[in-house]
């Protein structure tokens, strides 16, 4: 008995990924819909990324942790993570490779633009590919106190590496010093360092 079921969850889990977001063309992600078989109050956008060394995604999506007029909106919390073809997520640790919207960097018309990259952007929402070519993204909104549409979800364009700035419309406030993203990495360390030691 519980070898079928570990061969059940092992069938599962190697069709996830082409259930969940292979189906849908490259360098796309979906409007939010509802989490298969997750939270009720969850809602997701999944894509996957083919991006060479001098090419960059933008993903861009509104806050909706923020709404005009008050600091709180229908979801709080909203994150994007990156990960491998095998739905594995990459090193969270060591890299900036999953942002939440407390951790991004939001821009003046409440939308916050994320850069999927090899090479270093220069800028706060950088995702690092960690030598993955190819690999996912998601998006969640938890706690959600209404449904989500498509104009809740997320814009992707891919670019070359050299045109990010004429493609950022905020860049100089995006950017970061070398000495700023230090610090950046630095504190995810410690932050999962307390988490794991909790």
């Amino acid at each position: 008995m519980a070898g079928k079921i570990l061969l059940s969850r092992l069938r599962t889990f190697l069709a996830f990924p082409e259930w969940f977001y292979l189906k849908e063309p490259v360098n796309t992600m979906t409007p939010p819909r509802p989490t298969p078989g997750g939270l009720a109050t969850q809602f997701s956008s999944a894509g996957h990324y083919d991006l060479g060394d001098d090419e960059a995604m933008i993903v861009t999506v509104p806050a909706v942790g923020r709404e005009a007029g008050g600091p709180s909106g229908p979801a709080p919390y909203q994150g994007i993570q990156l990960g491998s073809m095998w739905y594995v997520s990459l090193d969270y640790v060591n890299h900036q490779t999953s942002l939440t919207a407390g951790q991004a960097r939001i821009d003046p018309d409440g939308r916050m633009r994320f850069v999927i990259s090899e090479r270093d952007p220069g800028v706060a929402n950088w995702l690092e590919r960690t030598g993955h070519r190819r690999g996912y993204v998601q998006i969640r909104w938890q706690r959600l106190t209404r449904d989500l549409t498509a104009a809740d979800g997320p814009e992707v364009c891919v670019v070359p590496h050299a045109g990010l700035p004429g493609r950022l419309p905020y860049y100089q406030q995006a950017r970061v010093s070398g000495e700023e993203w230090r610090a950046r990495i630095a504190a995810r360390q410690a932050a999962v360092a307390e988490r794991m030691l909790g």
